[in-house]
């Protein structure tokens, strides 16, 4: 697996960057100078209330001091505590040890990987598609032209994640609430007028972040999520983007597979999903 390093400030970039996306719709994120936190009023999903990006001090008196603030903060809101740490570009430099000594357990670690050989898409698709095979791009939507589409999208996820029908609604809402963003284009791959996998894209401050994408389980292995990953991480570069990145859980030997071929490349160790047990 090939890797790439990049400097602190960039990846606080992307971290921001990613909080920023996640905080569509209605959710709020709090830059707290050495850190930032994003969380959700209503769901207490761990998912969607957690701290990144963080420069805490060394200092062990001082480091404790701030992790009890923060704790403190997570009680207020009645939220599980939750951090991201990003080795190699957090600190201190040993984060994840103090973190763990404190009671946090690793949830199952991520990768951050960025595009970094753009000739990958060279030979993707969609510059020519497979015989029944169609890519729709899907963006400013509203009413209900945005839930019919949503609901297609959702479609795919649930059976390419397992989403439980409870949290379907809430997939449902917030794919809804993108479609009729600026920043998003979500990305339908059909075969025979059937979706079969699904991307999406949010551009801004010249940098894109790739996510939500999936395959149905009977368009498995058939090339569909590559597809639309191709098209999104290409539309990336046309809108200029200084970065283009993505998550992806570090056991998901396929879908890395699948990114390294387009031309991802991860940068640095994976990270833990660190949650106070």
């Amino acid at each position: 697996m090939v890797t790439v390093e990049i400097a602190p400030e960039a990846m606080r970039r992307l971290l921001v960057h990613e909080a920023q996306v996640h905080a569509v719709p209605g959710r709020r994120l709090r830059d707290l100078g050495d850190s930032v936190l994003l969380s959700d009023p209503i769901d207490p999903e761990p998912f969607w209330n957690r701290l990144a990006a963080v420069r805490w001090p060394s200092d062990p008196d001082a480091f404790d001091r701030r992790l009890t603030e923060i704790l403190v903060l997570f009680a207020s809101m009645a939220r599980q505590p939750h951090i991201w740490p990003a080795p190699m570009h957090d600190t201190p430099a040993d984060l994840i040890a103090r973190l763990t000594a404190n009671g946090f357990r690793d949830t199952g670690p991520g990768l951050v990987m960025v595009l970094a050989d753009p000739s990958g898409l060279d030979n993707s698709p969609p510059a020519s598609l497979p015989p029944g095979v169609t890519v729709e791009r899907v963006a400013d939507l509203h009413g209900s032209s945005a839930h019919e589409r949503s609901g297609e999208i959702v479609a795919v996820l649930a059976d390419a994640f397992d989403i439980v029908p409870g949290r379907q609604a809430a997939v449902e809402a917030e794919t809804t609430a993108s479609l009729g963003h600026g920043w998003f284009t979500h990305y339908l791959v059909r075969y025979q007028g059937e979706p079969a996998a699904v991307a999406r894209r949010a551009s801004f401050d010249n940098v894109s972040y790739l996510s939500s994408i999936g395959s149905a389980g009977w368009a498995r292995g058939r090339g569909y999520g590559r597809i639309a990953t191709a098209a999104a991480a290409r539309d990336a570069l046309g809108a200029g983007s200084e970065w283009t990145y993505l998550g992806v859980f570090a056991d998901n030997v396929p879908a890395i597979r699948l990114y390294e071929g387009i031309g991802f490349h991860r940068v640095g160790d994976a990270s833990p999903d660190l949650l106070l047990m």
